[in-house]
């Protein structure tokens, strides 16, 4: 079974705020400022906690309806989705969009993320052909109001691009994916987090399209990048390793795969506990190299916990 990369690379939730919730409770901006903290380094299930009481605390202030809801709406969503938990994010971001529309109107940049958002949950929940009009109406919106060189055109395009990726509209992907990066560059630089992410994904298109004399340096870089960027521990740096790893791993060169892959594990399985996704995607690859390397014990150790990747 050939080893699994992950595209999903900078994971870190922003809390943005809201005109009104400057009238907030201090209590409530801290609590949504610790809820940012814990996420920004990966640690989403001991955020979802304060995120769901961050909900109840704004809907007794404000109501089932105000637009200063969907931010918590959408923060929660995404913590439930970095965790796993699809079917109870679902909820979250419809209603964040439903909201959205009622207080802005449906053509406004406001409604724009709660849009991306609920794309992006049915693109990871294999509902595509919901997610790609979600993804075209948030970039039509991004585009008209904002213009074409905005870094929220940049995530529509990116998004997009992943979209058209797994859907095989091969001649479609590379280009969204080279305008993304170039908005994101000049937008933030060459080294921000923002640009390993796009980085990272189009690598592994071109590793999927046996491309692979690009795809080294590009996922080195990145790698680079995101320790440098966030530090030795953050998720994005376990996606980084994972990932150079799974190349090496292709390319007949084990010995610098493993160390990579374990650390990769060790990273997740702190950050998301032993049962998520992205620790079984770990534990599978780390399987299959001592597989090929003939050390069945530790590969079938390994395989128990890794079902969920398969």
């Amino acid at each position: 079974m050939r080893a699994l990369l992950t595209y999903y690379l900078w994971l870190a939730v922003t809390i943005a705020a809201a005109p009104a919730l400057a009238q907030a409770p201090a209590n409530a901006d801290a609590q949504l400022a610790r809820i940012n903290q814990l996420a920004s380094v990966g640690k989403y299930a001991e955020a979802l906690p304060l995120a769901q009481q961050a909900l109840v605390m704004r809907e007794t202030q404000l109501g089932p309806d105000h637009p200063d809801l969907v931010v918590v709406l959408a923060t929660t969503g995404i913590l439930y989705q970095r965790l796993g938990r699809h079917r109870d994010a679902e909820p979250l971001f419809q209603r964040a969009l439903t909201i959205s529309e009622k207080a802005y109107g449906p053509d406004n940049p406001n409604v724009s993320p709660a849009v991306s958002s609920l794309a992006g949950l049915y693109r990871v929940m294999g509902r595509l052909s919901e997610a790609e009009p979600l993804y075209k109406r948030a970039l039509s919106i991004d585009e008209k109001s904002r213009g074409p060189n905005h870094p929220d055109v940049a995530n529509s395009l990116h998004d997009l691009a992943l979209l058209y990726w797994v859907q095989n509209r091969i001649d479609e992907v590379e280009p969204l994916f080279q305008r993304a990066l170039a908005i994101r560059e000049n937008a933030y630089g060459p080294d921000h987090p923002a640009v390993a992410h796009v980085l990272n994904n189009m690598a592994g298109f071109y590793r999927d399209q046996g491309r692979h004399e690009q795809v080294e340096p590009i996922f080195k870089r990145v790698l680079a990048m995101t320790e440098k960027a966030l530090g030795p521990n953050h998720l994005a740096v376990a996606a980084a390793l994972n990932n150079l790893a799974v190349l090496y791993q292709e390319m007949g060169r084990p010995a610098e795969a493993e160390p990579l892959h374990r650390r990769a594990l060790a990273i997740r399985e702190k950050a998301l506990g032993p049962d998520h996704p992205h620790v079984a995607i770990s534990a599978h690859n780390l399987a299959e190299l001592y597989r090929t390397l003939g050390r069945d014990a530790e590969a079938e150790a390994l395989a128990k916990r890794a079902k969920p990747a398969r």
